[in-house]
């Protein structure tokens, strides 16, 4: 496995010596963002987890390799180069094999924190079941990686242009904790609510870092999800938000995107709907999942 993956020489020396890791995700540079705004956030996320007391490690296909722990310079590559493929768990092998760049998922960054064994990943919100999937059977592989690799999530729920009520029942069948941070409810991305509940409440990071070594303890595969609604300050009207996401939904259906193409659309069709007032919201909910992931990495 070593003559495929890197790992940055602080990021190995920080697993070997015991001093706490966060994942970040690559797929929010190349495809989250456009430019400068992509590159910006991705160094304050790491600034962020580097004050709450953990090493970011951001996770990327560079080259070929997987990659954990990225320079600036690779983090400026992989926000102004366009064309770097959105790389899920399928895709690594044919990246490796073809030497190309590849903007890892939440999927595909699970998989690679936990060849390197970090356990806590931070991203703005997860994949799920899209709208009108009993039809497509569009569902993300998101959701089947958190069923089978053991890294907690720290998200801000599941993307609001999602099927929130099927997301999470997908997750029960695959018997994927979902764990509410100081909310009862499942939160919605860019709003703190969805009228779905969580499996449980928790206060602290020590307290989800409890149940991580109980899960693991007792041999219980698979992934979690930490739900952190966004900060209150910057949650968005979820009346506006919803019709601006049927809007989004109807212009994705008429251009006929689908697939992986589908959310980075919707997310662009959103930003502009609403102004740009959903790229602040999106970044404030980053930061504040990085800051939650270094804590729990802390206490693990």
């Amino acid at each position: 496995m070593n003559a495929y993956i890197d790992i940055a020489p602080n990021v190995a020396e920080a697993l070997a010596t015991g001093v706490p890791v966060v994942a970040l995700e690559s797929t929010i540079i190349s495809h989250g963002f456009p430019y400068p705004a992509n590159v910006e956030c991705a160094r304050e996320a790491e600034r962020v987890a580097r004050d709450a007391g953990a090493i970011p490690a951001t996770v990327a296909v560079v080259s070929g390799r997987p990659t954990i722990g990225l320079t600036d310079e690779q983090i400026e590559h992989f926000g102004t180069s366009p064309g770097i493929a959105k790389a899920s768990r399928r895709d690594i092998a044919m990246l490796a094999a073809r030497e190309q760049d590849g903007a890892t998922t939440v999927a595909a960054t699970m998989l690679i924190a936990a060849m390197a064994g970090i356990r806590v990943f931070a991203t703005g919100g997860i994949g799920g079941v899209h709208r009108g999937a009993q039809e497509t059977f569009d569902i993300s592989a998101d959701l089947v990686e958190l069923s089978r690799t053991d890294v907690a999530v720290v998200c801000a729920g599941a993307k609001s242009v999602l099927d929130i009520g099927l997301t999470l029942e997908f997750l029960e069948t695959h018997g994927v904790p979902v764990l509410g941070y100081r909310t009862d409810e499942f939160p919605a991305f860019y709003t703190r609510t969805s009228g779905f509940g969580v499996d449980a409440r928790v206060e602290s990071a020590e307290e989800i870092a409890a149940f991580l070594r109980a899960k693991r303890a007792l041999a219980l595969g698979g992934g979690a999800v930490i739900a952190n609604p966004i900060p209150e300050t910057y949650e968005m009207d979820p009346e506006m938000l919803g019709t601006v996401i049927q809007t989004a939904l109807a212009e994705s259906d008429e251009q006929g995107f689908h697939g992986k193409d589908v959310t980075p659309f919707l997310l662009a069709r959103i930003h502009a709907l609403t102004g740009g007032a959903s790229e602040e919201a999106n970044k404030q909910l980053v930061y504040s999942n990085v800051r939650l992931a270094a804590q729990v990495a802390s206490a693990l």
